[in-house]
């Protein structure tokens, strides 16, 4: 087994973690650079993205003949970590979801016209995603085929009417990715179609207000009463939807896994820097043996879900669908970014707790790692159904 990195993959992660250093970290501290959603202004993140662009460091998901570094997914695991070191680093370097998920369909998936059309523009930063799969009760979540709302042909148009909510993204995204129901087939009844935010047929709702902090576009719950959509608009084939799903989530989970451990690694240098110098008591705070006990604690959390996340991407760098290992990994790291906010949080006591540090931000923003992208009981039901049929092959080696 090798558990090492190559040297221009090395060069890489230091890159990108010297561009977030200089670059972007400095920005968190200023109020004024935040939005009305606690996200970095759209204005101030422009100029951040044009740094990016120059310095190689753009769209790593995506392929190089569009403007993206045509990373394997290994790579993005050693990259995602380093720029969400920052809360604002994903986003500089276009791999932040929704656009990165939908990015990587995309370039999977799509006709060469649509990746033109739909995949280009969101590369280049033009342009906004957002992939509209979540529905109100009693439609579908963690289930897709509870979908509801529907697309049925009508003179030689796909004609679409339901509602989604908890869309991501929404508020911001031009391009759309939708996930509709075609036939009551239960492996081949849903179908996915692209769609244009200035088509008609579809209101935006409302911004759903959350816990927060927001990614840009919120999470939005959507209408749609008679939205067109062209046949050579419809993402792979009629009844392919449920695949086209499955080929975009389980690297999408796993990406939120690469990018929480960098927050997470980041909780821990600002726990680190604190307890170095703070003293009470007579006794600086790094010396004392309970914090050191909740420092190595999380140490080890996130070493683990660092070895997690990059079985699960070599897994997928050789084709396998690696759902067993994604599922472990999505459980494991959305835990552990709580317990490593949680944990500096209660190291600077007040400061922590206060806006004086990111810590709150990402503790806020942590809470929803156990929700989004199927919650950890689905997940963890996911892996009691693999070792119901596996048995004690469940845990074998791969060789």
């Amino acid at each position: 087994m090798d558990f090492t990195i190559s040297p221009e993959l090395e060069d890489l992660r230091k890159r990108t973690r010297a561009f977030i250093d200089e670059h972007v970290i400095p920005l968190e501290s200023d109020p004024a650079n935040y939005d009305p959603y606690e996200n970095i202004r759209l204005d101030v993140l422009e100029p951040v993205r044009a740094k990016a662009r120059k310095a190689g460091l753009w769209a790593p998901q995506s392929p190089k003949e569009i403007g993206g570094m045509g990373l394997p997914v290994t790579a993005w695991a050693v990259m995602y970590e380093e720029a969400n070191r920052s809360i604002f680093g994903p986003s500089a370097l276009n791999c932040q979801a929704p656009d990165d998920g939908n990015m990587n369909v995309l370039a999977k998936v799509g006709t060469p016209a649509q990746k033109e059309k739909w995949l280009r523009p969101i590369v280049e930063g033009k342009v906004r995603s957002s992939f509209a799969m979540t529905e109100p009760h009693p439609g579908g979540g963690s289930d897709p085929s509870m979908i509801r709302t529907r697309a049925e042909k009508v003179g030689g148009k796909w004609v679409i009417t339901g509602r989604k909510w908890f869309i991501s993204g929404a508020a911001e995204a031009s391009h759309f990715i939708l996930v509709a129901r075609t036939s009551d087939d239960a492996r081949r009844g849903l179908t996915a179609f692209l769609f244009h935010k200035d088509q008609p047929g579809w209101t935006l709702v409302r911004r759903i207000g959350n816990l927060g902090p927001e990614e840009h576009g919120g999470t939005c719950e959507l209408a749609f009463e008679g939205l067109e959509v062209a046949d050579e608009d419809v993402l792979m084939g009629v009844g392919d939807g449920l695949k086209m799903t499955q080929i975009r989530l389980g690297p999408a989970r796993l990406t939120h896994c690469m990018r929480w451990l960098g927050l997470s690694k980041r909780c821990m240098e600002i726990a680190q820097a604190y307890v170095r110098d703070r003293e009470g008591f007579g006794i600086k705070l790094a010396d004392r043996e309970s914090v050191q006990i909740k420092l190595g604690e999380v140490a080890q959390q996130i070493q683990i879900g660092r070895l997690l996340t990059m079985h699960a991407a070599w897994k997928l760098d050789q084709g396998d669908r690696a759902r067993k290992e994604v599922s472990m990994a999505k459980i494991h790291v959305a835990d552990t970014l709580h317990l490593a906010a949680d944990v500096a949080i209660q190291l600077n006591g007040a400061r922590g707790y206060s806006r004086d540090t990111v810590l709150q931000w990402i503790y806020r923003w942590a809470r929803a790692a156990r929700i989004v992208d199927g919650a950890s009981e689905v997940h963890k039901m996911v892996l009691a159904r693999f070792m119901r049929e596996e048995g004690s092959d469940f845990w074998r080696w791969g060789v």
